[in-house]
């Protein structure tokens, strides 16, 4: 049997990506970020991202795929999932997991954003917030999901005024126990 899958999921700019890269290289675990593939699918669209989440809220099949190649990552186990709904995913389908929210005050995510891909700080929180409001508006539609409901986490960390460092070790700890 598979050993349990650990799924890193936040909002964008809340460390997710850095912290499941570190994860991954600390424990030896192949690291799978969804936020990737959906990027890899917007391109294959030939559509902005902003642009593919919005026609993804009319095309529930492209999110069934999505959620479809994950469980599939999950069921496998000896990963670290990273993107919005893994831990829904593992949640819904019982699969056994490790499940990491990782929270960050707005504005931090904005700056992290900008240091990651450059731009204005009005202009990214605007796509950031239009971003989540078709994430929101999609999970709960689709799946009932409220994104909001941290409940089926098994640990929420707030990244707004942690380093990476100092946040592996809370995940760290956690794990070993």
């Amino acid at each position: 049997m598979a050993e349990p899958a650990i799924t890193i999921s936040g909002l964008p700019g809340s460390g997710t990506s850095t912290i499941a890269e570190m994860l991954s290289s600390k424990l030896g675990l192949k690291h799978i970020n969804t936020g990737e593939i959906f990027r890899e699918m917007a391109e294959e669209y030939k559509m902005k991202l902003q642009d593919f989440e919005e026609y993804c809220e009319e095309h529930p099949e492209i999110d069934v795929e999505l959620d479809k190649r994950q469980e599939a990552i999950l069921r496998e186990g000896n990963v670290i999932l990273e993107g919005r709904l893994s831990g829904w995913i593992a949640h819904l389908h019982h699969i056994p997991a490790f499940k990491i929210w990782l929270d960050c005050e707005e504005d931090e995510r904005v700056k992290r954003i900008i240091n990651r891909e450059g731009g204005d700080f009005f202009e990214k929180r605007y796509e950031m917030r239009m971003r989540e409001v078709s994430e929101k508006r999609r999970y709960m539609k689709f799946y009932g999901i409220n994104l909001d409901d941290k409940s089926i986490y098994d640990l929420v960390v707030d990244t707004t005024h942690l380093s990476p460092e100092q946040i592996m070790d809370k995940i760290l700890q956690e794990l070993r126990k």
